[in-house]
C-alpha cells in the first residue's frame, strides 16, 4: 500500500508538466518540494499510513486545482493566489503531521 502511495506521488511529479497554459514554476517547485517532504516522512517513519494518505490526497487536490485553473489557458492573479494559499495550507499540514508524536512502528 505504501509503495502505491509513493508511486502515485512520483507519477504525479512526472505528469505536472503536461498541463497546458500558463507556467507556474514557483508552484511547481513547491509541489515538488512538498512531495519530497512527504516521501522523506514516509522513509523516516515520521508519517503514519493514514497521515500519508491524507497528505497525498491533499497534494493531488492541489494538483487537480492547478489543472482546472490552467484549463482555459490563462492563470489569473486570483487563481494564482488561491493556488499559493492552498500550497501554504498543505505545507503547514505536512509540517504538523511530520512533527506530531505519532510515528509508524
Amino acid at each position: 500500500m505504501l509503495k502505491r502511495i509513493v508511486t502515485a506521488i512520483l507519477i504525479l511529479g512526472f505528469a505536472a508538466p503536461v498541463f497546458a497554459g500558463d507556467r507556474t514554476p514557483n508552484l511547481d517547485r513547491r509541489e515538488h518540494n512538498q512531495r519530497e517532504r512527504i516521501e522523506q516522512g514516509v522513509r523516516s517513519g515520521e508519517l503514519t499510513r493514514p497521515e500519508t494518505r491524507r497528505l497525498v490526497r491533499g497534494e493531488l487536490n492541489l494538483h487537480r486545482n492547478e489543472g482546472i485553473a490552467k484549463a482555459d489557458g490563462v492563470l489569473t492573479a486570483r487563481e494564482r493566489a488561491a493556488l499559493q494559499a492552498q500550497a501554504n495550507h498543505m505545507s503547514r499540514r505536512i509540517d504538523v503531521q511530520k512533527h506530531d508524536p505519532q510515528t509508524r512502528h
